[in-house]
């Protein structure tokens, strides 16, 4: 008989004791993810055969943790979420994203953040399995206004993808996938009350609005974490992102800073854990991406490494691929849905 334990024993799904339903049936899918999120428009495209949906779904006070899995290639229109933003982190697979006007593809690395204020659809590639994290809008705008301290007026936007690979998009994709484990092994962080699980959903509130980009982020900056930052490292910063295009050297970027070239290497690696020159190149990838899952009609590669002042397109193409997980080429033909059309 073929072995069920040891090594060819498939692995169970992420927060597996969670289970909410699994069915091959479209309707009692949509049915029941919208008693947990909201009502939406769900279709698998292509047709039902390699439908088999499946949610797992761990409540807590502020937010809840959630793994789907829809099996083939499916449409999601939502609309607007309304009562809730929600977390989506691809553990394998692609998935569209349009939210409002950003239109993005993402895939293991790279994660979305949908705001309830505006529309949103989404298409699955077949094979897309997430992690989500559902958050209360009013919690979240709440703890908003805490992180700036002052009113939050307007809605709280996050735009893009979230990169998950490094700095605080790295530490929060880390913490998530730390609860749920913890979960699977029977010790869920959240769900039970108490001041410990309120402080891991606050942690998760925090690390969202540090690692994304969104509407509230000057406010931010003016932490006294921030202020602690050496001044030389600032000017370092501030020269470098007016000039982020332009061809630099360390040597210019530490006169104007205002110490040696050495000096300022050191500043880096102490309060940013990079150096000045990878500071820039990370900041010109970063925009180079956002062009590209942009996908400006008529936009090409070679006009965002351009752009972004990198002259050796290969050499672009390699730091891209480190980076983000997928070729520049492939981001820009996921982003304008190329490969979810047929």
């Amino acid at each position: 008989m073929p072995s069920t334990t040891g090594r060819d024993a498939p692995a169970a799904p992420p927060l597996a004791a969670y289970q909410t339903f699994a069915t091959r049936d479209l309707d009692e899918a949509r049915e029941r993810v919208a008693r947990i999120f909201c009502p939406h428009r769900l279709d698998s495209i292509g047709g039902h055969a390699g439908f088999s949906a499946r949610q797992h779904h761990l409540k807590g006070e502020r937010l809840s943790l959630n793994y789907i899995d829809y099996g083939s290639k499916t449409l999601i229109a939502p609309g607007e979420l309304e009562r809730f933003y929600l977390l989506q982190i691809p553990l394998t697979g692609a998935a569209m994203i349009a939210n409002g006007a950003d239109r993005y593809a993402t895939v293991p690395g790279q994660a979305s953040v949908l705001n309830p204020h505006l529309p949103t659809v989404m298409i699955w590639g077949e094979g897309c399995t997430q992690l989500l994290v559902q958050i209360d809008r009013q919690a979240m705008q709440d703890h908003l206004a805490q992180a700036i301290g002052g009113r939050a007026d307007r809605p709280l936007t996050f735009t893009g993808a979230l990169d998950l690979t490094r700095g605080p998009g790295a530490a929060l994709g880390n913490l998530v996938r730390h609860l749920v484990a913890e979960a699977d092994a029977g010790r869920a962080p959240i769900g039970q009350g108490g001041l410990l699980a309120r402080s891991i959903e606050s942690a998760i509130l925090t690390g969202l609005i540090e690692a994304h980009s969104h509407n509230y982020q000057r406010l931010l900056g003016r932490s006294g974490a921030s202020a602690a930052v050496p001044r030389q490292v600032r000017l370092a910063e501030e020269f470098i992102m007016a000039h982020l295009s332009d061809p630099l050297t360390i040597e210019a970027v530490a006169a104007v800073a205002g110490v040696t070239p050495r000096a300022l290497q050191i500043a880096f690696r102490s309060f940013r854990g990079t150096t000045p020159l990878a500071f820039w190149r990370d900041e010109r990838l970063g925009r180079a991406h956002r062009d590209l899952t942009a996908a400006a009609p008529g936009l090409t590669v070679t006009d965002v490494a351009l752009r972004w002042g990198f002259q050796h397109f290969g050499r672009f193409a390699a730091l891209y691929a480190a980076r983000f997980g997928q070729s520049p080429s492939l981001t820009l033909r996921r982003a304008r849905g190329a490969d979810f059309l047929d």
